[in-house]
């Protein structure tokens, strides 16, 4: 993906229909310190894909080591 100069960018159409990301859909961005992290949806979505993504029951125990406040939440 390239960035403009007025800081846009295209995902590619076969991400965004993999996501059902349609015209004017939502993807919330989420700055990890040298990563971001594209999460299709409202901000709900990253905690759902964090949920599915921690197993075993350690999800709090995950969140609790989050440094970032805004993550935590």
């Amino acid at each position: 993906m390239k960035v403009s100069d007025r800081g846009q960018m295209s995902l590619p159409a076969e991400a965004r229909h993999r996501w059902g990301i349609t015209d004017g859909g939502t993807v919330e961005v989420f700055d990890l310190d040298g990563a971001l992290l594209l999460v299709p949806g409202k901000s709900d979505a990253i905690r759902t894909a964090i949920r599915q993504a921690v197993r075993n029951g350690s999800y709090e125990k995950a969140v609790a080591e989050i440094d970032d406040p805004d993550l935590r939440n």
